[in-house]
């Protein structure tokens, strides 16, 4: 890590470069001020140099970035102008950096494979690191058509398709708490688990992203990309290390066995979008009133599917994936239902529902809910629940994919064959809702979703 990376942000300054990337950046720097960065911007505004600079530094000091590695990046960071579409504006920005070179497309997916496309037509720097925002196409074929694209201009291993949901430190803890633990590992299965539930509730809106959420909605925005991430990081068989092939070899093989819940797309997902309410004590338009949404696309800003994986480990047990937008309550969670013991001896009255393990994403934080003997009456159970804090990492779920781009480490990145897959999973559920075979519900914003759907 003392060789230089010259990482250069395609769309320097958009949106998601000025609110995640660069604060990410600053965070890793003030972290590990040993990492030599020489940061480039590029974008077809006209921005000057100390323009450039300026946005940089309160990137920075927005994330409390602070030390002598981010003044050097502030002094040393450069801007160009230029439309990424074509090549000889992409030969300029590839002669701007030193060392390996990195680009990051924080680009609309349709400019990223015109950019990719016009790569096509340079002679590329030995060890270039292309890292891909999701998502990764817009359905299997077109996944396959950008892959095949991606492979004509680097190796895979220097492809570094971004999901922030596999931070390191989120991945980590759910591979050390299941595999580390005698208790847990040789229940995690079929036999003892009866259900799981990977849960992304938001108390956020549109927040002005109508351009790209009014034609994706929650089940392509996050469940055909993050949560099936992590549904195969939850049901991977213990891979034999935590290198970046046996671990993206060990998800690639859960994904591959996954598929709608009974083969009914219809029957196994449901979708509906927020009208006017009150998140908190914030007021909140109705979805269709939003500005730039067209009412015609009914797009869901709530999705929840159930999905099988199909191995002996894992057969008959349901994984539910839900994600939405101006609910309640920001709850993100792993929820791990086990079956009713067996034999419980006659007797005992109060609690007898099975346990549950409780997984929090961000910040990181286990539940374990037990029955146990209560006080007085030793025949009477109560639950309680045994809480632990998981460890936080020392960056930011962003600073930890953004380390691996800079060392040329894709672990944490996605493979170009689970991408492929993440849309094979979806396809039908996408398909249903389509032809109106999934009726489109309503729920109030600020509420906990439509009634009846916390029946499932």
């Amino acid at each position: 890590m003392t060789d230089t990376t010259t990482l250069c942000v395609l769309g320097g300054t958009g949106d998601l470069a000025s609110r995640l990337l660069l604060p990410a950046l600053g965070d890793l720097l003030t972290a590990e001020p040993h990492r030599k960065v020489q940061l480039v911007g590029v974008d077809r505004a006209d921005e000057s140099e100390n323009d450039w600079r300026d946005r940089v530094r309160a990137a920075f000091e927005r994330g409390d970035a602070s030390g002598p590695a981010i003044d050097d990046v502030i002094a040393r960071t450069s801007y160009v102008r230029a439309d990424v579409t074509k090549p000889e504006d992409l030969a300029r920005v590839l002669q701007s950096g030193q060392g390996r070179i990195a680009l990051y497309f924080a680009l609309p997916p349709a400019v990223t494979a015109l950019a990719c496309a016009a790569l096509g037509s340079l002679d590329l720097p030995e060890g270039l690191v292309l890292a891909l925002e999701k998502p990764f196409g817009v359905d299997e074929e077109g996944a396959r058509r950008l892959n095949a694209q991606l492979a004509q201009l680097v190796p895979e291993h220097q492809i570094h398709r971004i999901d922030h949901f596999l931070g390191r430190s989120t991945v980590l803890n759910v591979l050390g708490l299941r595999f580390a633990n005698r208790i847990l590992e040789p229940v995690w299965s079929t036999e003892h688990i009866a259900s799981v539930l990977i849960r992304y509730d938001e108390t956020l809106g549109l927040e002005d992203r109508a351009g790209y959420y009014d034609h994706a909605g929650a089940l392509v925005d996050m469940i055909q990309s993050h949560l099936l991430q992590v549904l195969a990081v939850v049901a991977m068989e213990p891979p034999a290390t935590l290198d970046e092939t046996d671990l993206r070899s060990a998800k690639s093989a859960v994904l591959h066995a996954t598929r709608v819940w009974q083969d009914d797309p219809v029957s196994s997902s449901r979708r509906a979008r927020y009208t006017a309410g009150t998140v908190g004590d914030r007021p909140m338009p109705a979805y269709v009133d939003e500005q730039g949404v067209d009412p015609a696309r009914q797009t869901e800003t709530l999705a929840e599917v159930t999905f099988e994986v199909d191995t002996p480990r894992w057969r008959g047990v349901p994984f539910t994936l839900r994600s939405g937008k101006a609910l309640h309550a920001h709850v993100r969670e792993i929820v791990v239902r086990f079956r009713p013991v067996p034999n419980l001896p006659a007797g005992f009255t109060g609690s007898t529902h099975p346990s549950v393990l409780r997984l929090m994403l961000g910040p990181d934080r286990m539940h374990l809910e037990l029955n146990v003997n209560g006080p007085g009456d030793p025949f009477s159970l109560e639950r309680v629940t045994m809480s632990s804090d998981l460890g936080p990492g020392a960056l930011v779920a962003y600073g930890e994919v953004l380390a691996g781009v800079l060392d040329g480490d894709p672990t944490l990145s996605v493979r170009g064959d689970t991408a492929e897959q993440c849309w094979r999973i979806v396809q039908p559920v996408l398909d249903a809702w389509k032809g109106g075979e999934v009726p489109l519900g309503e729920y109030p914003a600020g509420s906990e979703g439509p009634t009846g759907w916390r029946s499932r």
